[in-house]
């Protein structure tokens, strides 16, 4: 599974509003980095963080060891809101 899909189904099982989940792969200038950026409805935006950032830390390392498995690249995820 390509990271940015495995990105978006974690981050749609999450959201209670799907459709305005969007998350898009950018360049970056670092060699070996991958960008996720991930846009969520403002309603959202709580849920996907978690208390204390759990959710998203989490979804970070799944993401994360994912690529290992593949790439071998350093995964950056922002997470913000529409």
């Amino acid at each position: 599974m390509d990271l940015v899909e495995l990105t978006k189904e974690i981050v749609m099982a999450l959201a209670k509003d799907k459709e305005s989940v969007s998350v898009k792969e950018f360049e970056t200038d670092e060699e070996n980095t991958i960008l996720i950026e991930v846009m969520v409805s403002e309603e959202d935006i709580g849920r996907i963080i978690g208390k204390d950032g759990r959710n998203s830390n989490a979804l970070r390392t799944l993401v994360q060891a994912s690529s290992y498995l593949k790439d071998n690249k350093r995964v950056k995820i922002n997470i913000d809101k529409f």
